[in-house]
């Protein structure tokens, strides 16, 4: 076990920028953000001598850091204490998107968790076959959900340009 633990530390090193990309995508509060980060470490631990190097160690995180998060929010969604913001709400309290990343993200937030992951690896430039593998559902399922989120996405933004050009 002590000599894994030198190398262990070092994958995590290496690939941390996807565990703390993930977290931020999932979870708005620091709080969350670093519990969650610490699960994913702890799974990683766990899982980390049955990775076999059949894929990449980047494919093999994202799918062990992507089960964690989604395993966690399915947890949370059966709690009655959530705290969720609807449109209205935001409006309200004043929130507002300076920028078309901050509009993004905020979609990003409100997609469905899978879908979330979906984009986010995609994005990453992973391909459908290795998406399919990290999440869990066949290739031609992932075209389709990416043709779905990217037609949502592409109303919401044209929604949002129309609303800017209003005067």
């Amino acid at each position: 076990m002590k000599h894994r633990t030198p190398h262990f530390l070092e994958v995590i090193e290496t690939y941390q920028g996807i565990i703390t990309s993930l977290c931020h995508a999932y979870y708005s509060s620091v709080e969350d953000r670093k519990d969650v980060r610490q699960e994913i470490i702890l799974q990683l631990w766990k899982s980390f001598d049955t990775f076999k190097g059949k894929s990449k160690i980047s494919t093999w995180i994202y799918r062990v850091s992507l089960n964690t998060i989604l395993s966690r929010r399915r947890e949370e969604e059966k709690r009655p204490d959530k705290d969720l913001l609807t449109l209205s709400q935001i409006g309200e309290r004043g929130y507002f998107y300076d920028d078309n990343d901050q509009f993004f993200n905020y979609l990003l937030s409100k997609l469905k968790d899978e879908d979330k992951a979906i984009l986010i690896l995609q994005l990453e430039g992973y391909g459908n076959n290795e998406i399919a593998s990290i999440v869990g559902i066949t290739m031609s399922n992932v075209s389709t959900r990416l043709h779905r989120i990217k037609s949502s996405l592409r109303e919401k933004l044209k929604i949002k340009i129309h609303a800017h050009t209003k005067v």
